[in-house]
């Protein structure tokens, strides 16, 4: 079967040949602003494959990025460019590339945070936006977990290897998931590499700012960021399980954009996959609020 999506690639200012698929969508895709599915930090365009097509169905274009790092993206020869300042700008280069003035933001995680920041940085450019499980202020034991895992470069030698070591990370934000779910996960955020061994789908070193950044420091402040969003249509995704995105965030989130929609879906942590029936609903609902 043919795929649903075009192959397409954009140059970052700096150089770097980038991918994106491109879903078109039917004919009413012309008249309405793109939507832009933004992945999470060590994600790629594979995490929206099966939500990415459902949109396209229902009218609009759907432009899948992979940040610069990640997937069929080249990798960057400094690592202090693996940062949402850059990755923006990579994306402001691929909007410029097609046209795009106006666009629907459907962030996870890394994604989020850039739909934020965008939203602050371009005034009137988002007309509607997801943030999945992410807000103006990440928890530190999530982030923690994040440091435990991010750029170890492990491989394996089997799916069911890969399977296992997935669920035996990040099991607890997914106990409903059974082996299937698991390999499916695998075969989503890592790829067979020439050597026949499968690894992740990222480049190594976007960990290296990650862990080189001050724990003690105090984190700057998005609610102003956040808030830039309160005015268009806006969905708020939490998993009930999350360890990135606490209750109380989730509702300071709410009280400050009381026109929004909110979600939890239950028995998920970070993230949902966006695929759960109340998340694929609510998404169909702010879809239908943008245009």
């Amino acid at each position: 079967m043919d795929n649903p999506y075009k192959d397409a690639r954009w140059t970052s200012a700096d150089g770097l040949e980038l991918y994106f698929r491109d879903y078109r969508g039917t004919a009413e895709a012309a008249s309405r602003p793109p939507v832009i599915c933004l992945h999470g930090l060590t994600r790629n365009s594979r995490d929206f494959e099966l939500l990415a097509p459902h949109i396209a169905q229902q009218g609009w274009r759907v432009i899948v990025p992979e940040m610069r790092g990640r997937g069929h993206s080249a990798y960057a020869e400094d690592s202090s460019s693996y940062a949402v300042p850059t990755y923006i700008a990579d994306l402001a280069a691929l909007l410029e590339q097609e046209g795009i003035d106006r666009f629907v933001s459907i962030g996870t995680s890394m994604g989020g945070l850039m739909t934020m920041a965008m939203a602050q940085a371009w005034p009137g450019r988002i007309a509607g936006a997801l943030l999945n499980d992410i807000g103006p202020i990440v928890q530190a034991d999530g982030l923690t977990h994040i440091r435990g895992y991010l750029g170890q470069g492990r491989s394996f030698s089997t799916w069911m290897h890969a399977a296992r070591a997935l669920e035996e990370t990040h099991g607890a934000a997914h106990p409903g998931y059974a082996t299937e779910d698991w390999i499916g996960l695998a075969k989503r955020t890592m790829t067979l590499c020439n050597n026949g061994r499968i690894a992740f789908d990222y480049d190594m070193k976007i960990a290296e700012p990650i862990m080189a950044a001050d724990e003690n420091a105090v984190p700057p402040d998005l609610w102003p960021a956040f808030d830039a969003l309160a005015a268009v249509p806006l969905l708020l995704v939490r998993g009930a399980l999350s360890g990135l995105l606490s209750e109380e965030t989730f509702a300071e989130m709410q009280a400050r954009a009381p026109g929004a929609d909110a979600v939890t879906v239950p028995g998920v942590g970070h993230a949902p996959t966006l695929d759960e029936p109340e998340a694929r609903a609510a998404i169909d609902a702010l879809l239908a609020r943008v245009g």
